[in-house]
């Protein structure tokens, strides 16, 4: 039987991504991710619910999410589930943490300098963007292979 394992997520770091080294010299960085989602309930009453995700990263993405990435700043990933497992100190017990590891990254809003925004895909990053990608990222039609992303509360629309 065919298996998937694929995470697309988009949300807000939910703290300052601080980079390590492996002995061998590979760098690697932890996230914290926050997704919102808005919902009605069965009354109609408008509801918002959060779930925070824990990411790593590892290389040129990891030093990339380091210089760039700040608590609050949007970001987009791609990459896979994988399960942790430890033994706990205190009790002794085995625990277990799902989490994603970042296979591409694209940062997402504008620089804090207010000019437009990079990505960094599988260890590829954009220093510096011509005057027309920056506009074309500020109306939307940045580099994200066709993809939009729209917030609201649009969601009950769907008809399925």
């Amino acid at each position: 039987m065919a298996s998937v394992n694929k995470v697309i997520l988009v949300g807000n770091c939910t703290r300052d991504p601080e980079v390590r080294y492996t002995p061998k010299g590979t760098a690697v960085t932890d996230l914290g991710l926050a997704m919102n989602r808005h919902y009605s309930s069965d009354g109609g009453e408008k509801r918002e619910e959060t779930t925070f995700v824990d990411v790593t990263l590892w290389g040129r993405q990891a030093e990339v999410a380091g210089e760039y990435l700040k608590k609050g700043r949007p970001v987009y990933i791609e990459g896979r589930l994988q399960m942790d497992s430890w033994d706990d100190k205190n009790s002794g017990q085995k625990r277990t943490k799902l989490k994603v590891v970042g296979e591409q990254m694209q940062l997402l809003g504008g620089r804090e300098g207010g000019g437009g925004g990079g990505s960094s895909q599988q260890g590829n990053t954009a220093d510096s963007a011509s005057p027309q990608q920056e506009q074309q990222e500020q109306q939307g039609g940045g580099d994200n292979d066709g993809a939009q992303f729209t917030s609201g509360d649009d969601d009950d629309d769907i008809p399925f």
